[in-house]
């Protein structure tokens, strides 16, 4: 049996293509699961009601061209299933920020994740009734820039010292067309978990290569047919995306003028989907039970016991650690196609950005730079597990907590995002990629046909039609 370490007083919720790790930080041996405290994140994909698709822009992204150095600055953060700790960080960076600044005054809401397109619509159509600076999901960026709500912050950021600790992957999932608009707050990342005993009872190696993990998966379903080799759904998008990734495929590919065009029906993209396909089959996760299965379902099921492997991220730590699988659960990076190399992962996380119609810039991105600094993503951790977004502090907590190892192993070797543009949250809300992987595990169409209908929509989405 592993000891379980002590988790935190208050629970919380939950590159290119084969790439290596990167050198420079400490190579992590399997992590048993004994996590000191759960980590974080939300990618805020897969929600349909984004601003992109609700109104047109209304405002002209300029503001008003006031810069008040006083007053009250207006910020939203999202709320938590248990937000008290996230408070008390945010709560002394206010006071440090008081403090500083003579004359302001810091007034922070928290807000509903799932008003959030409602919120930002309104406050982008009336900006007096809007933030200075607000917590967003990285996905939802493209659309709420083309909607001209969030201020182009580059310049201050070029002059921020710090910021350049922050990797060319992750800044960029707070970049539209090479322009920042906010900082990376907190990540999250998906990794292996896999049943050592499981394992251990059949004589799995532990795989070295995504092909090594569909057929453990096999294997286990073989020999125990009550039990799922790699619980894995249809609808689980951020699961399936690594294995395309991982073959040198992408879901679309952008011009020299921005626009992009469809690259899931090319031949590397494609070879992703086979695999991710032979997963969703009688031997391993039947489709029956799996094709509609999202990210929380597939991991529901190894939490339940119902299977030997499954995706998951660093935010569904604490699920699992609460289960009775814990002790015999070890968690590793999503292997690659070669022995060695880890599976891009998804970006997820949530950014800081400063409103376009704010009246007092100088002092919104101060604030940004502040709560979404170091010191403060060091705390964040502390408090609610949210995995930093700055390679020094990934590596200060890589040495002192291997419980975050493979995730932060999983970063270092280079992440992926979705296509930058609006259009995402029509792709989102469609189910385009879903659609296309239900189509192949359900044998309503083969590889080529499904990735080619999907190469239609993505086309015709990317095209505003």
């Amino acid at each position: 049996m592993r000891p379980s370490r002590p988790s935190p007083a208050t629970p919380l919720s939950g590159g290119a293509s084969g790439r290596p790790r990167a050198s420079g930080r400490p190579a992590f041996p399997p992590s048993p699961l004994s996590f000191s405290r759960p980590l974080r994140a939300c990618a805020l994909a897969g929600l349909a009601a984004v601003l992109a698709a609700c109104a047109p822009a209304q405002t002209d992204g300029a503001g008003s061209g006031a810069d008040k150095m006083e007053g009250t600055l207006r910020v939203w953060l999202f709320s938590e299933v248990d937000q008290e700790p996230k408070e008390k960080v945010v709560d002394e960076a206010v006071a440090e920020f008081e403090s500083a600044h003579d004359g302001v005054t810091v007034d922070v809401q928290y807000i509903p994740v799932e008003t959030r397109a409602e919120r930002f619509q309104g406050a982008f159509n009336d900006p007096s009734s809007a933030p200075d600076v607000a917590e967003y999901g990285n996905t939802d960026l493209a659309g709420y820039v083309e909607s001209g709500g969030f201020a182009d912050i580059s310049d201050e950021l070029a002059e921020w010292e710090d910021h350049a600790d922050i990797s060319e992957d992750v800044a960029a999932t707070a970049q539209v067309d090479g322009a920042s608009y906010g900082v990376p707050w907190f990540l999250g990342a998906r990794a292996l978990y896999y049943r050592t005993d499981v394992f251990e009872e059949l004589g799995i190696e532990r795989p070295e290569t995504l092909e090594e993990v569909v057929e453990a998966g096999r294997k286990v379903r073989e020999e125990d047919p009550d039990m799922l080799g790699v619980s894995v759904g249809g609808a689980y998008t951020y699961a399936f995306l690594p294995f395309v990734w991982a073959h040198g495929g992408d879901v679309a590919e952008e011009g020299g003028d921005g626009a992009y065009t469809a690259a899931i029906d090319s031949e590397e993209a494609k070879a992703g989907l086979e695999l991710y396909g032979e997963i969703l089959s009688d031997d391993n996760c039947p489709p029956q039970t799996c094709s509609e299965m999202t990210g929380n379902d597939s991991v529901q099921n190894y939490v339940a016991g119902r299977a030997a492997m499954t995706l998951g991220g660093n935010f569904n730590l604490k699920a699992v650690q609460d289960s009775e699988v814990a002790e015999d659960t070890e968690v590793i990076p999503l292997p690659g196609t070669e022995p060695g190399s880890i599976a891009p992962a998804f970006a997820g996380g949530n950014n800081l950005g400063v409103l376009a119609g704010t009246e007092r810039r100088t002092l919104a991105v101060e604030f940004v730079k502040l709560l979404a600094g170091k010191e403060y993503q060091r705390d964040m951790y502390d408090a609610m597990g949210n995995l930093p977004t700055f390679g020094d502090v990934q590596n200060e907590l890589a040495e002192s907590d291997p419980d975050a190892g493979p995730f932060i192993e999983t970063l270092d070797a280079g992440t992926r995002f979705v296509p930058v543009t609006g259009a995402w949250a029509a792709v989102d809300a469609e189910g385009v990629l879903p659609t296309m992987v239900q189509k192949v595990a359900a044998g309503d169409a083969s590889v080529d046909e499904a990735a080619g209908e999907a190469a239609t929509a993505l086309d015709d989405a990317f095209g505003g039609e």
